[in-house]
Formats: C-alpha cells, structure tokens, sequence
C-alpha cells in the first residue's frame, strides 16, 4: 500500500520501442493489467505491480532488456550474468567497477563510469555516470533514466542498506514533467547535464557486498522491472509524512488520516517547521494526502476486488460521490476505468503469451 504509483507517461515511454519493432503492444498491457484506455491520459497512474509485470512482458516480447529504445539490443540474460559476475567483488565500489567494464564489452552498451570527485563543502563524492548516449529516440531519456535508478537500487540491494542520493542529473533539457524527479530520485535535480549521473557519499563505496548466490537468485526472478518500480529512498520530510499518512491507512480498523498538527507531533517539530520543510521540498501536506489516498485507491482498484463505497470510506471519504469527485481530479477519469478486467493475482495463466514481430521490423530494420 506504500508504494508509490507510477505515471502513465512511464508507460508510454517503455511501449515505444516495442511499438517501433512492429510489435503488437495490446496483449502486453492486458497482461499487465493496464486499461489501454488510460494510456491517452497524462494523469493515468498504474501500480507498481502493473508496471513490474509490462516490463517483464516487454522483455520477453523484444528479447531486449533495453525494450527496443537502444542503440542495440541487450539480450535477456545480460543483466543476471553482470550481477553473478559482480556477486564475487569485496565492496561496492570494485562492483561498479566490474559492471562498467563488463557492459563495455558490449557494442552499442551503455558507456558507465565509477569515479571519486571532491564535491560541495569538501567531502568526496562517488560519482555514477551514463556517458554513452541512449537516445536515438526521444523515448530514450527513460532509457537512461532506468539505468541510473536500477544501479542505484542495485547497489543499495547489493550492501544491505539504503544508499542516499546527493544529486541527480540528466543530458537534456527539462521535460514537461520535471518536478516529479525529485520524487523519483529522492534528490535534488539538474537538467541539461554532460552526462546523466548521480552522486552519493564515497563512503559508501567501501561498503562489503553482503549477498549470496540464494539471494541473489530470488532478487533476479523480479529484476530488472522490479528494481524499477519500488522506491527505497525515505529520506526526505515529504518521505516521512507519507511513510505517517500509510500507517494510519494500516490500522485495523483504519483509522482517520492524522492532520498536520498530529503528523508534526509524530515527527518531533512544530506544524510551522512541518510546512516551511515541505514547501522547502515543493509539496504540501495535501499534496501528500491527496498522493496516498490516490495511490492507495488506484492499488484496490487495480485488484478489482473491492466494493467502491468502501474503498471510498476506508480511505477517509464520506459520501462516495465526494471521492468520484476526487479521482477524477487526480486521475482524470473514473474509479471503474481502472477496474482489472482480468482474474485476480494467482488465477491467471501461469504465463501470458507473448505476440512477435511483424512487418520489416522483424528483419532488423527500425523506421
């Protein structure tokens, strides 16, 4: 129920290169789970589990973990080898090494650097960078923009603890859609960058690989989509009063949304300091509740299974036609657009099948 959910623009990103290869991209969202109907909407969000299960699809429908937006295909199965190639380095920094050197034996594969920089204030940074360009296409950016945040959260899984990003930036200009990156990377951001990079403390580096061979075992059945589609950051004010809002959604029974001056107190600073931080970080709590209610309602709606007068109540609504009145506003249509049309978890095939490539795509040649 914590997760954040994702915006559709996401998703449209990731089906573009499957579309450019000729390949037939509605089966794939029904396997998904994903209405194609919201796909025209800006403001359409889907699960995490929605957006984990398109991106195991996509791989398998374009052989390609890179899902047709590269400059060349990366074959399913390159991402599990780096990792067991990694899994035998002493700390994360000789991991980043490895793995830079390891997809650079790949023509067309991401150009990835490792450095130690003296950042802001004197202190060392490691610096993570993308150097290559993967953007033959405009859909590209989210190609990079993957890369940074699997390795991010790779690296974090790989030691055992959550790493903090200091910054982020990205080799184009800002997009439409640019305040949502610092939700997403849980950092301050910058456009227009050499290079898509990021920074964390050259502390870390030193940090001893704690994972096993079982471990990582069960960490590939989901990855790479599911390193994608979680968040793990939590370190932000905004983070905190999210992480409050859930647990009260959590209750048994559920109990009432705390207000500011309850969350401020949970938090140990007065309602005042609460709102100064939030603004500080470009939110608000309503924000922030109006976010947890959606992401929670889009979440129930997606499993299909319950009732929409008592998801409306559960989350803290009145009068159903209130809550109408606000999914609308934060998704742009209605609850029943995004009712699953499919059988509930552990129902369906035990695997969807997937369609293949058409037209000259299917030669090699991409328009």
């Amino acid at each position: 129920m914590s997760r954040s959910t994702i915006a559709m623009r996401h998703v449209r990103a990731a089906l573009s290169g499957t579309r450019r290869l000729g390949i037939d991209t509605l089966p794939l969202l029904q396997a998904a789970h994903i209405p194609p109907l919201l796909l025209s909407d800006d403001r359409a969000r889907v699960t995490p589990e929605q957006f984990t299960r398109l991106i195991k699809a996509l791989h398998h429908a374009t052989d390609d973990e890179f899902l047709g937006l590269g400059p060349a295909p990366s074959r399913r199965g390159t991402f599990a080898m780096m990792c067991h190639a990694c899994l035998g380095c002493p700390d994360l920094g000789a991991v980043l090494d490895r793995a830079a050197r390891f997809y650079g034996l790949f023509p067309g594969g991401p150009d990835l650097s490792i450095e130690t920089v003296t950042g802001g204030g004197g202190l060392d940074e490691a610096v993570f960078s993308v150097r290559s360009d993967l953007r033959p296409y405009d859909e590209g950016h989210f190609l990079s923009e993957c890369v940074l945040i699997i390795w991010h959260r790779l690296s974090s899984w790989l030691i055992g603890r959550r790493i903090p990003l200091r910054w982020a930036q990205f080799a184009y200009p800002a997009p439409a859609h640019a305040r949502e990156y610092d939700t997403l990377f849980g950092c301050p951001v910058r456009f227009g960058a050499r290079h898509t990079a990021a920074g964390w403390d050259a502390r870390w580096l030193a940090a001893p690989v704690v994972r096993d061979e079982d471990a990582l075992a069960r960490m590939l059945r989901r990855a790479p989509a599911d390193l994608l589609s979680r968040r793990d950051y939590g370190t932000t004010v905004a983070d905190q009063v999210r992480r409050t809002l859930v647990q009260a959604l959590r209750a048994e029974p559920a109990a009432r949304l705390p207000d500011v001056p309850a969350v401020a107190a949970r938090l140990a600073v007065s309602p005042a300091t609460l709102r100064r931080r939030l603004r500080a970080e470009s939110t608000s709590y309503q924000q922030l509740k109006d976010a947890v209610r959606r992401d929670v309602a889009i979440a129930s709606l997606a499993a299909g299974q319950e009732p929409i007068a008592e998801l409306a109540a559960r989350i803290g609504f009145s009068e159903d036609t209130a809550f109408l009145r606000a999914f609308r506003r934060w998704t742009g249509t209605t609850p029943g657009a995004y009712r699953s049309n499919g059988p509930p978890e552990g129902q369906r095939p035990s695997g969807p099948s997937y369609p293949v490539r058409s037209g000259p795509e299917a030669l090699g040649q991409r328009s």
